[in-house]
């Protein structure tokens, strides 16, 4: 019995992890300013992040202009 409750607490713990790292995946960010090497962004839902977390940014992709 307690090794069952042990790998329920593992998996809870798991999924706890992974679901906040999941979370700040999804935050919606403007850029409002750059100067040099710093980027100031304006995001939506930005209490999913917090201070010192590794953050990807992408580009928004452009479309081709198609022309004659």
């Amino acid at each position: 019995m307690k090794k069952v409750l042990a790998v329920a607490m593992a998996m809870a713990l798991t999924a706890s992890v992974a679901s906040v790292s999941m979370a700040s995946r999804y935050v919606k960010c403007t850029v409002t300013s750059v100067e040099d090497s710093i980027v100031t962004m304006d995001c939506k839902k930005a209490d999913k992040l917090s201070a010192g977390q590794d953050v990807k940014v992408k580009a928004a992709k452009r479309r081709a202009i198609e022309g004659c």
